[in-house]
């Protein structure tokens, strides 16, 4: 999935320590996988697995299906319908059904059926929703106790309306790309889906799912399916997934939707006026890149590789829902960046997918695996300097996040186990990837050949497809694929402990090496170099790096690391501004906002100009985030506030909540917090206060945006994975 934001505020990716195989703390908990397996390696039986963020008692169940039957109705911005779930009870004595779900949920009724009891009338059953978090409740059914046993399936059907929950977002026409008819989209990472539908919200279950849709005239329903079929007569779109998924990767969007295939097993799915452009900025890249992952990593398990770009109100950058990648329409300004996302998605067929982590504690399981899959991807259809080029910038930015966290802050491990309540949507960040992608790489290099790697990771995914692992699976069969390691205690060499890899704080035990991308890099560090003297640089000496010719990701690694040295004297702004401006107009937004970043943060008055015209032109979360919160740190606030106010209208109304929070401190409500005399605070000219310690955490609909924190405390702008992100 694509990354999420980073703040200080917001803690972490959670892990739990290596030798311990659970976390306590949640109701409920599990001893064997989906699968009837053991969770953990040859060792023996672990502690139950817990996940403090289902309030499910998922452990007492074995899902076999899940079926979704549903009415969009877009006049009301409502979903309603039933659930059917197929269950069986893998412990004696259950008398009830727990399921995640959310206050945005309306529960008409619940009843089961026991199938080979005889009795065909269903069994109308009492059910009560407790509290459990602000991102979620919990649903309590009672059970028949005559026809519930171990072994007996049973049927529970949940009829229930939806209304505005997180994991829905519906757009009215002026919001899409077309501005001509509504659509709606579901985004379930990490636990959103539980707004969706009632379900065990944890990536330790997987089941297989179908699903009934019935839409109005003129809609297309897609969904995260192997299969789908269409009465044109009934408007009734079925779907059906064959293999089993966690309750996060069952996804939904319909509008008004085109296709064009763009391969053998792939096609783009977009509104009109949008499927031209993304038609020809992926042309055959999908069956190239799909192609040369199967050659890496094994066959590719979920038939087709769709992918539908979805409008700017996206909240993430692009999310790995199995048979089709949703992914924000904002990215087809880069081609490169584009490229990047979509790879990045393909890699989670593998690693996320097909193999999941159990818990949202070991998350660097799927997004470590995969930004390492993903650049073993380029590396073969790009070269080693393309990759190293992307790699660095990647790394850059994870070391700018532990100067302004620090090296003792708990965010920069790997494992960090969070408390019952706190939101996993809100702790995606760099580390996840990039100290993830950085273990996964330590492991390839300890194998002795990046090939004998590749077969390694064909093994997991052999031996591991469709299941949710634990951190200690890898370990322990990596250690029995790489027996003279284990024989030589690999996991305990001094400074590279497999403990201190994912229990320890600060920056990575080990790198990879990314000389091999130094013809591109190098340009970059000798062009900072001049301009980093204080001074206005010699511009003969400037003029001598063509721009022109430069990849975006050189120009994105130069444009972060003049930012990394901002405040920058005025002469030398008005010199950048003289060399470069009128070339980074012209080039795509991810050039563009990191440029207007440097012309913000150094208060830099001659290009504001091009500040208001970029907020005026873009709505996308990933782009407005970062500027408005560099112009409240700044002197700005006042032209943020003015632009605001004149595009407000053409704003989501989750990102507008986001932005008022980020302008005038309001709660999450959209209001201003009130004094003892019920009136908003201000300061001493009369205007609403501002942060005294940074911008706001910037959180829509419990999932924030897609933007790491630079070291000024305010979001860069690089558009990270997976969240994606993928999740």
């Amino acid at each position: 999935m694509a990354d999420l934001q980073q703040t200080p505020t917001s803690l972490c990716c959670c892990r739990k320590a290596l030798p311990v195989s659970g976390v306590s703390g949640a109701p409920g908990g599990r001893c064997v996988g989906d699968s009837g397996r053991p969770l953990g390696g040859p060792g023996g039986r672990r502690c139950p697995l817990v996940d403090v963020a289902s309030t499910s008692n998922f452990s007492c169940f074995r899902l076999n299906h899940l079926h979704l039957d549903l009415r969009l109705n877009f006049a009301v911005k409502e979903m309603s319908g039933w659930l059917v779930l197929d269950l069986v009870p893998v412990q004696p004595g259950v008398q009830s059904l727990v399921l995640d779900s959310h206050p945005s949920l309306l529960i008409h009724s619940i009843d089961c059926k026991v199938p080979g009891s005889g009795q065909e009338d269903p069994m109308s059953l009492t059910y009560r929703v407790d509290p459990f978090t602000d991102y979620g409740s919990a649903l309590n059914i009672s059970l028949p106790e005559a026809a519930v046993g171990p072994g007996r399936l049973i049927q529970v059907t949940v009829r229930y309306t939806t209304t505005d929950g997180p994991a829905i977002w519906w757009l009215d026409s002026e919001l899409t790309c077309g501005q001509s008819r509504p659509l709606v989209f579901t985004q379930g990472h990490s636990v959103c889906n539980r707004s969706f539908f009632p379900c065990f919200d944890t990536p330790a279950v997987k089941s297989t799912y179908t699903a009934t849709v019935r839409v109005p005239d003129g809609v297309t329903v897609l969904m995260s399916a192997s299969r789908s079929l269409y009465s044109k007569q009934d408007r009734v779109f079925q779907f059906s997934m064959e293999h089993p998924v966690p309750s996060y990767l069952v996804a939904l969007v319909a509008g008004e939707l085109q296709h064009v295939d763009v391969g053998p097993r792939s096609r783009v799915w977009a509104e009109p006026c949008l499927l031209s452009c993304a038609v020809q900025k992926l042309g055959g890249s999908v069956e190239r890149w799909l192609g040369v992952a199967e050659e890496l990593f094994g066959p590719y398990l979920w038939g087709r590789c769709d992918i539908v770009f979805l409008p700017p109100s996206f909240p993430i950058v692009a999310m790995e829902n199995p048979c089709l990648t949703f992914i924000i329409a904002s990215i087809l300004e880069s081609s490169e960046f584009l490229l990047i996302d979509v790879i990045h998605e393909i890699a989670h067929g593998w690693f996320g997918n097909a193999v999941t982590n159990a818990t949202w504690e070991e998350m660097w399981l799927s997004e470590g695996l995969a930004t390492y899959a993903q650049r073993r991807i380029t590396t073969e259809a790009y070269g080693e300097a393309f990759t190293c080029l992307e790699t660095a910038v990647r790394l850059d930015a994870l070391h700018r996040q532990l100067r302004l966290l620090g090296d003792n802050n708990p965010v920069s491990k790997l494992q960090v186990k969070f408390e019952p309540g706190v939101n996993p949507s809100t702790l995606m960040n760099l580390f996840t990837y990039e100290k993830g992608f950085c273990f996964v790489s330590y492991l390839s290099q300890l194998s002795g050949d990046v090939r004998r790697f590749d077969s390694f990771l064909r093994d997991y995914i052999s031996e591991f497809k469709f299941k949710s692992v634990v951190a200690q699976d890898l370990i322990d069969f990596f250690l029995r694929c790489f027996p003279e390691l284990r024989d030589t205690a690999v996991t305990q060499r001094e400074g590279l402990e497999f403990d201190r890899w994912l229990n320890g704080s600060g920056p990575p035990p080990y790198e990879p090496d990314l000389s091999g991308g130094g013809a591109l890099t190098r340009p970059v560090q000798d062009l900072c170099e001049l301009w980093r003297t204080g001074d206005a640089p010699d511009l003969q000496a400037v003029m001598t790096f063509d721009l022109s010719t430069w990849s975006t990701f050189q120009i994105v690694l130069f444009l972060d690391r003049m930012l990394d040295h901002s405040p920058l004297a005025h002469d030398v702004m008005l010199s950048l501004s003289g060399c470069y401006s009128s070339l980074f107009d012209g080039l795509n937004a991810e050039v563009q906002i990191r440029w207007l970043q440097m012309v913000v943060r150094n208060t830099f008055y001659p290009e504001l100009p091009r500040v208001r015209a970029f907020l005026q032109k873009h709505t996308s979360r990933m782009y407005t985030v970062p500027l408005y919160e560099d112009l409240v740190a700044g002197v700005m606030k006042c032209v943020a506030v003015e632009i605001f106010y004149q595009t407000q209208r053409r704003l989501h109304p989750n990102l507008r909540r986001t932005l008022q929070q980020i302008l005038f401190q309001t709660n999450q409500n959209g209001a201003l917090p009130t004094n003892q005399n019920g009136a908003p605070p201000t300061n001493q000219n009369g205007a609403p206060p501002t942060n005294q310690n940074g911008p706001t955490l910037s959180v829509i609909n419990s999932t924030p945006s897609s933007q790491p924190s630079n070291a000024n405390g305010t979001s860069g702008a690089i558009a990270l994975r997976d969240v994606n992100v993928s999740a």
